[in-house]
């Protein structure tokens, strides 16, 4: 593994081989493995879209455990082969018990997604990671373009059956290239096994074009520790600190997500994603009900009366496009002055283009303050996406993702329930209040998270992640 009289950092070796082919690949491949939640209900019938949000809520914590306890690509694996197979079932489902069953457990499956984040962050030097993972989080955005682009094309011809089917195409492709991508050497690093992670890593600087350090692969909690001067001292912080991670690895992910050390960081960005969450798809449901030419005071429905309409595809592809100008916006700025501070402005941005609707406007100006308000609330949860698992250390990051994921979707099922009772233009004032007062609570969470990400190494323990709060 090279010189044994130097010694150097994941983060060094990141930082020397920079990013090119190599992480392009994995970018790549991620993509794949990002499927749109609008996809999951072909007939926009509410029980469906219910069962598919309850399958996500369970698959995020249920991935994130496999993923931190079992690998990244494990739980890639298992994610792609449930929503793959259930998925292209549903094709085929011979009543709708069955179909509400298979939904469900394709929802456990698309629940694996926020590890595409976790895994992708992982291969990232610090100086490109911001921007690249906003691009990752476009995968998001496209494939919920290209999904009603298809179901525009396929449905008032051929019926949700060809929706469901051809929707699984991704996965299938992400299943046939499963062999070829490499697992997480931070990961790998975390778990004792150098050796896999150094050739991984030299194999991304042959693809890169640049050479690795000079010296020994070392783990991050090693080299802090053995920097002390004193030889006795260090041998007896770099036992304990052995001992702390072997405790850490028998230690339920839920019980050290929960400690005093941690509790601070994962009750806020749960507070952020159901938040976020909940006023996101609340933008989404005023966009439906207030922009389409419904009567000003005709009762909204989740459902569409009639499913071969091409509009209510060519609404969802419109309103999509939205957020693709927020998207830029966080690419431009996450990097340059940070991920609190970023978020917060897209917060009060998206606060600020939302008021005007507390009382009725014309359909244009209406239409305007929609886009733009979801433009800024999806940027910033954009943003969340990146931090979430930047904050938590790699031994229990994908979990951390995974329930904080989970309780966003709790946001996302009970945001329709509220949304129901409205009236179209006769009572969108309390609605509206109500999303205005979940993106002020975002943004208070935001202020109170511990501590900025910019610029800083990802932690791989408890211990670590400590350490870079009290730094700030």
């Amino acid at each position: 593994m090279g010189d044994q009289g130097y010694t150097y950092t994941l983060d060094e070796a990141l930082s020397t081989i920079g990013f090119g082919k190599f992480q392009v690949g994995v970018l790549a491949y991620a993509g794949l493995a990002i499927q749109p939640e609008w996809g999951l209900s072909s007939s926009e019938e509410s029980l469906i879209s219910t069962v598919a949000f309850f399958g996500m809520l369970v698959g995020a914590y249920l991935w994130g455990v496999v993923s931190d306890s079992y690998g990244r690509k494990k739980g890639l694996l298992g994610a792609a082969i449930i929503s793959t197979v259930a998925g292209l079932l549903s094709a085929f489902a011979p009543n709708y018990t069955s179909l509400l069953i298979l939904r469900c457990t394709v929802g456990v499956g698309l629940g694996g997604g926020h590890i595409c984040s976790s895994w992708v962050l992982e291969f990232i030097p610090i100086s490109n990671r911001g921007l690249w993972m906003v691009v990752l989080s476009t995968f998001w955005t496209v494939g919920t373009i290209m999904e009603a682009s298809l179901a525009w094309w396929i449905m008032p011809k051929y019926g949700w059956r060809w929706l469901l089917g051809l929707s699984t195409i991704p996965y299938f492709i992400a299943l046939l290239l499963y062999g070829l991508v490499p697992e997480s050497p931070r990961y790998l690093c975390t778990q004792g096994r150098l050796t896999e992670a150094y050739y991984i890593l030299q194999k991304g600087a042959a693809l890169n074009q640049k050479e690795l350090p000079i010296g020994l692969l070392i783990s991050d909690q090693i080299i802090k520790v053995t920097s002390n001067n004193d030889t006795s001292e260090s041998t007896e912080k770099l036992y304990s600190t052995r001992k702390t991670s072997d405790f850490q690895r028998k230690t339920p992910s839920i019980i050290m997500l929960l400690s005093h050390r941690l509790i601070r960081t994962t009750l806020l960005l749960w507070l952020l994603y159901f938040c976020n969450t909940f006023s996101y798809y609340g933008i989404i449901l005023l966009t439906s009900q207030l922009s389409i030419g419904q009567s000003e005071c005709e009762p909204p429905t989740l459902q569409s009366d009639n499913i071969n309409d091409p509009s209510l595809y060519v609404n969802v592809f419109i309103t999509s496009l939205a957020e693709l100008p927020g998207v830029a916006i966080a690419a431009f700025t996450l990097d340059r002055i940070g991920r609190k501070i970023c978020m917060e402005i897209l917060m009060i941005c998206g606060f600020i283009l939302l008021l005007p609707l507390v009382v009725h406007q014309n359909a244009i100006m209406t239409t305007g303050f929609l886009f733009g308000s979801r433009m800024f609330v999806s940027a910033s949860f954009t943003v969340a996406s990146i931090y979430a698992p930047e904050v938590y250390p790699t031994n229990v990051r994908a979990t951390g993702v995974g329930i904080t994921t989970a309780v966003g979707k709790i946001g996302g099922m009970v945001c329709p329930l509220i949304a129901v009772g409205m009236g179209s233009g006769c009572h969108q004032t309390l609605p509206v209040i109500l999303f205005e007062v979940t993106i002020l609570l975002s943004g208070l969470s935001i202020l109170l998270l511990p501590f900025e990400t910019k610029g800083k190494e990802l932690t791989d323990n408890i211990d670590l992640h400590v350490q870079h709060v009290l730094v700030q």
